[in-house]
């Protein structure tokens, strides 16, 4: 009873809680709710001082509750909350003070209205059933009781009048009279006797099927020879139709029917499958038909430009160079040949192709492509051919297909292969790339009038029809008419695991599921997938019920994986798309409709998406925070008329007077990813051709990077032990709680979550507090295989210790450590709500190991100063200028402004330490900086070497050898300890004819202070750095007119530093896509490596990119110090004159 009482508030959340608490503004105002961390257990808050103190009541193993208070109370047990709740009215009961006032439930304006304007919509009105009795009972004037009914025999008797039976046979027409005039009252008469076979009705249907019956008994044994044959080990169930159907010829024409129509989808797909044997061919990754496509393109050198063909073929892994469409084929290149796709992002339709000649030289070709859809299916093609080929047991990217619909309740058309193609308005794929297929296909529906079978028949049909493949049902849920299904090819069965569906109702009071979500979550190998589909509640006024109603998914929806019980779904997964008809309107007065029609005419988008719901609640940080959504380049997907897509039917005839609905992006999707994941959009549009419903449906496709199922190479006994550290947590929180806090850190790199000591709580302020988490907190993973650990994310979240509820979750990527110590910096969020931020230190020690190539590193993006032509003596020149090869969502680098993700990395700058002393070189010439090993050696003022470590404002002490010194970073694995020996490019031989300079490589790694960037007002925010990368110092000066020089051939000044030392660690062998040296007059160009050169280490071209000016790493810093030259750093007022 206790949800009657007025004090009682349900599952309110934390913050809720504390709002209502914080305007009541009386000591000893309190309230219950729900627990959010035992289920069955509630927590009393009460007010006092103006902090609220939490109280968690406890059930036992009776049921009796009880209250955990202060120390030395005794406890008491109560039965009821309202028992419990009288006995703490007195004093010296264990709380801060005695409950008072209680603060009773606020009655939200939204809910009252929602019983009449969102039951019509999708329920049968009331009138309705008096609608169609108007129509039933026409004939029957005398019978105007409503207690009166007519007979089952007469209701049906006049609807037979109604229906045309000219086509029917005689003895058909005979039958059905007589059935319905006397035998349809004995089979009532049947089942009020106990009896529910309905016999007279089998004997109308057996005799109206008398021929099809027959038909069937002469056709089965024929089917039952055919199934034999194609798959004789796997056919005694037709043997057993045959012998059952002789053997008892009363059974049911429906039961022979559906025997006879399993019978004949067996007999499909036994064929299907042997002849795809038969070919070699199992529809999946690896095995896709995709037909050769041919671009016609302009190809860029020495500042002209010639038009040429492209001609790309997936099947056998060629790109062949033509000079017209049907002209000979002679010049080519193989995958193997490719190295790298760099996308201009200036002109969107050029694209520079490096290749691999045959006397293994690189090549440089820029094309201009027709448009940007285009270059992009040239690039998905050239992907795709890269991955057939690439001989890998495990993918590491996949591609997803997304889809929404809301069908109207209306069954759809018979062709619905565009929404599954990408094809409409909006950004959608060119037609070179639909014959690629993807690898899952989430499909949402909303208001879905079909069965689940039938609708999942319709859609692997189509999905047959445009591949070729015969997907596999992952998993579906439904939730009244709201639906969701998951698709994967076959290849693809054995690698996902761990599926969990699940829904939540939203409807009227929260208990109908006519609107609500459906989720389905899984894990592809070692990449965590969620999947929502909700229906919100419609109408443009109710805002803020649609706002509610996506936070209740939030706490509710149970997916993924048990063990991560403080995080909502939010948190759960690699990444989350939440898709489906959302109901955000337009926010603009119904005066405006024509207006708005004509905006849309004139595809005016922009404009009316500043008054989009969604949009503006996003902004204001109110719902889907820290999701990310593709720009919005279609039309409204809502209200059309039926049957066209040229006219919006935005009034609406309602007994209450004419309701508006404006034109309005109802059907979303939207997605949300942990930090320095690759996520590339490729797709997001809506289809024009399918028009039965009054919503358009809505696509959208992505390129996802996956882990793959780690298994170390490493001799265990022999692999060192890895450790992540966390230190100088610093937490904020929004609260007005007076407890204290724990950190609770959650990986599956862990083998059990781990908590931090209590926090000291600081600065108490009006609706917040600063907690100080002083201790160190080391975290040991299960593997130290930088390949693994690298792609893992550790979940973070802050504890109460009074209640052990969260106050608030992030995440935190391990990857952002790799090269060094950084900071990080992340908003904290409860149940889709900003509740603070958590700022502090990482650092990650991993063992040996070399990671490997991705395939999503294939394509880059290049920021260009200038998307004209330009020839060979131009290239090095705009390489001094800010350019930046990335990946533009590994790295957060993309086409548009990007969004608050929640947040943010860094690497420390301390002012006044030997940083700032080290020499900065700028000069020209210097374009494509080295990498270094993790311990990178910087040199002081001095001219000895320092190690960055955490200390970094400590001086050096002089003769103090520098392995003595305690580095925080450590070495690594893929290019060698560094701590005995100089830098491993210091001692490169002089380049020798045929090898070419590597390409700008992009300097991503975070500022250091070594770096001499000056003061940090004027610098943008830091980027966090991709994988492998740093770069080595040097205090040598190159010759502008000489780019080799600088990479080994100039000497050190005499007075600067020592001559380099030679480098003898063998360096990892490069593959063809990794750079070298270059000559002074080429451009730089990643080359493959070859037996027997010089022992350099080259660098991987794939994973450069350079940042803006203020971005940019000096052009040469200094070289490494020979390990007997090291000396810590003199006192420092003894500091001595800079290095030139």
């Amino acid at each position: 009873m206790s949800n009657l009482q007025p004090w009682y508030h349900g599952n309110i959340t934390r913050s809720t809680a504390e709002g209502l608490l914080s305007k009541a503004g009386k000591d000893g105002s309190f309230l219950l709710r729900d627990s959010e961390s035992i289920q069955g257990a509630y927590a009393l808050c009460v007010l006092y001082q103006n902090c609220v103190y939490t109280y968690r009541i406890l059930p036992n193993e009776e049921r009796k509750l009880s209250v955990q208070a202060s120390e030395g109370v005794p406890i008491r047990f109560f039965s009821m909350l309202p028992e419990l709740v009288e006995a703490y009215y007195k004093e010296n009961m264990g709380l801060v003070t005695r409950l008072q006032y209680p603060v009773q439930k606020e009655e939200e304006p939204e809910e009252e209205p929602e019983p009449m304007t969102s039951l019509p919509p999708q329920l049968p009105p009331r009138n309705f059933g008096s609608s169609t009795s108007v129509n039933d009972t026409k004939e029957e004037p005398p019978k105007g009781s409503d207690l009166t009914r007519p007979s089952i025999s007469e209701t049906f008797l006049q609807r037979l009048q109604y229906v045309d039976m000219a086509s029917i046979p005689e003895d058909h027409q005979k039958s059905i009279l007589e059935y319905f005039r006397y035998n349809i009252a004995v089979d009532v008469e049947q089942v009020q006797n106990g009896n529910p076979t309905l016999p007279n009705l089998k004997k109308l249907t057996f005799h109206i099927c008398k021929n099809l019956n027959s038909e069937i008994s002469r056709t089965l044994p024929s089917l039952d020879a055919l199934q034999r044959v194609i798959d004789p080990p796997m056919s005694p169930g037709a043997g057993r139709l045959r012998s059952q159907h002789s053997a008892d010829p009363s059974q049911s024409v429906a039961f022979k029917l559906e025997q006879l129509t399993k019978l004949l989808y067996s007999i499909e797909d036994k064929t299907k499958n042997a002849v795809f044997d038969s070919v070699g061919y199992d529809g999946g990754h690896r095995n896709s038909l995709i037909p050769p496509a041919i671009f016609e393109v302009k190809s860029e050198s020495i500042g002209l430009s010639t038009k040429m063909f492209l001609k790309v073929d997936v099947e056998s892994g060629k790109l062949f160079l033509k000079k017209s469409k049907d002209g000979p084929e002679d010049k080519y290149f193989t995958h193997i040949k490719i190295l790298q796709l760099v996308k201009s992002q200036k002109v969107h339709t050029k694209l520079v192709v490096v290749l691999e000649t045959e006397k293994e030289k690189t090549l440089r070709k820029e094309f201009v492509f027709d448009d940007s859809k285009k270059r992009e299916g040239f690039c998905q093609l050239l992907q795709q051919m890269k991955n057939k080929h690439s001989g890998k047991a495990e993918p590491d990217m996949i591609t997803i297909f997304v889809g929404t619909w809301n069908m109207g309740n209306a069954n759809p058309p018979h062709n619905i292969t565009s929404w599954f193609q990408s094809k409409g308005q909006g950004r959608t794929r060119d037609d070179t790339a639909n014959q690629i297929p993807h690898d899952i296909y989430v499909i949402g529906t909303q208001e879905d009038p079909l069965g689940e079978k039938e609708w999942m028949d319709i859609v692997k049909g189509a999905l047959r029809d445009i591949t070729n493949i015969s997907f596999k049902q992952v998993a579906t849920q439904t939730l009244w008419n709201i639906r969701i299904i998951v698709l994967a090819k076959p290849e693809h069965e054995n690698r996902i695991s761990h599926i969990f569906s699940d829904s939540v109702k939203t409807g009227i009071a929260n208990a109908l599921g006519n609107k609500g979500a459906v989720g389905v979550s899984f894990m592809f190998n070692g990449t965590s997938f969620g999947f929502v589909n909700s229906h919100l509640t419609s109408g443009s006024e109710k805002k803020l019920r649609r706002n509610q109603n996506y936070t209740n998914i939030l706490r509710f929806l149970n997916l993924g994986d048990k063990k991560l019980n403080p995080f909502d779904i939010t948190h759960r997964f690699t990444h989350l798309f939440w898709l489906g008809d959302l109901n955000y309107r337009i926010d603009l007065p119904s005066t405006e409709a024509e207006a708005i029609v004509a905006k849309i005419k004139q595809q005016q988008y922009q404009e009316l998406l500043r008054s989009d719901q969604l949009t503006m609640e996003r902004n204001e940080a109110k719902v889907f925070l820290h999701y990310e959504e593709e720009e919005i380049t279609f039309a409204p997907t809502y209200r059309f008329e039926r049957e066209t897509r040229e006219k919006y039917a935005y009034t609406k005839a309602k007994a209450t007077g004419t309701k508006y609905n404006l034109p309005s992006w109802c059907d979303r999707v939207l997605r949300k990813s942990y930090p320095l994941v690759h996520v590339v959009c490729h797709s997001y549009g809506c289809t024009n051709d399918i028009m039965t419903s009054d919503h358009s449906p809505v696509f959208a496709t992505f390129d996802v990077g996956v882990a793959s199922q780690f298994i170390s190479k490493n001799d265990p006994t022999k692999d060192t032990q890895g450790v992540i550290k966390f230190m100088n947590c610093v937490a904020n929180l929004m609260t007005k709680s007076k407890t204290k806090f724990f950190i609770e850190f959650h990986s599956s790199c862990l083998e059990k979550f781990v908590k931090s000591p209590e926090g000291e709580n600081q600065d108490y302020a009006e609706g917040s507090i600063k907690v100080r988490f002083g201790n160190q907190v080391e975290l040991i993973p299960i593997i130290a295989d930088p390949e693994y650990l690298l792609d893992q994310h550790i979940l973070i979240s802050i504890k109460s210790t009074d209640c052990d509820e969260s106050y608030g979750e992030g995440c935190v990527a391990l990857r952002a450590a790799e090269s060094a110590y950084t900071e990080f910096h992340v908003t904290l969020t409860h149940h889709g709500e900003r509740t603070g931020t958590l700022s502090g230190g990482i650092q990650v020690h991993t063992s040996e190991g070399k990671q490997t190539e991705k395939l999503y590193d294939f394509v880059k993006v290049e920021r260009d100063d200038s998307g004209a032509p330009r020839g060979k003596g131009d290239y090095t020149r705009s390489m001094m200028s800010a350019a930046d090869i990335s990946n533009p969502s590994y790295m957060g680098v993309g086409y548009k402004s990007q969004v608050d993700k929640g947040w943010s990395y860094s690497k420390p700058e301390k002012k006044g330490s030997a940083y700032s002393h080290c020499s900065k070189d700028s000069s020209v010439g210097n374009v494509s900086p080295k990498k270094t090993p993790r311990k990178t050696l910087l040199r002081c003022a001095t001219g000895s070497a320092i190690t960055p470590s955490r200390n970094l404002g400590k001086a050096c002490e002089p003769g103090k050898p520098e392995d003595d010194i305690p580095a925080e970073m450590f070495d690594n694995p893929l290019y060698g300890s560094m701590t005995s020996r100089g830098g491993k490019d210091a001692d490169a031989p002089p380049p020798r004819k045929g090898d070419h300079l590597s390409p700008p490589e992009a300097i991503f790694t975070f500022p250091k202070p070594s770096e001499g960037w000056g003061d940090s007002s004027d610098r943008a925010p830091p980027t966090p750095s991709p994988r492998n990368r740093s770069y080595t110092y040097s205090d040598t000066k190159p010759q502008p007119s000489s780019v080799t020089s600088t990479a080994s051939t100039t000497s050190a000044p005499s007075g600067g530093g020592l001559q380099p030392q030679s480098y003898t660690k063998k360096p990892v062998v490069p593959s063809r896509s990794e750079g070298g040296m270059g000559m002074a007059a080429r451009p730089p160009l990643p080359m493959k490596g070859q037996a027997g050169a010089p022992q350099f280490k080259p660098r991987d071209y794939r994973d450069s990119s350079e940042l803006p000016n203020k971005l940019r790493g000096p052009s040469r810093p200094s070289p490494p110090i020979p390990k007997e030259a090291h000396h810590e750093l003199p006192p420092a007022q003894k500091m001595g004159r800079p290095m030139k």
